[in-house]
């Protein structure tokens, strides 16, 4: 199962856990299973065409979904996923 980081932000909708496993194809499914025992956690970070919201970056084994195929990006049992909401602010 891959491995699913989860931001101190939305570890309210994990039961407060850092990390879920998730068994999926893909950087989808796997949100998709996250939101079907966490409901709330897609709506955090797919926008409503279904689109990784622009403020939230992942990343599979440190590398930017982005630059792979997005949403669309396999997933293997041994990966990790982390979701990383981006910061705003300072001086």
């Amino acid at each position: 199962m891959a491995t699913i980081f989860v931001p101190t932000p939305m570890r309210k909708l994990t039961d407060n856990q850092s990390k879920i496993q998730i068994q999926a194809a893909t950087v989808y499914a796997a949100i998709d299973a996250a939101n079907t025992l966490y409901p709330g956690f897609r709506e955090r970070i797919l926008d409503d065409a279904g689109e990784i919201k622009r403020f939230i970056n992942i990343f599979v084994n440190g590398v930017d979904v982005r630059t792979l195929q997005g949403r669309a990006t396999p997933l293997q049992d041994t990966d990790e996923m982390a979701v990383i909401p981006a910061m705003a602010g300072g001086a």
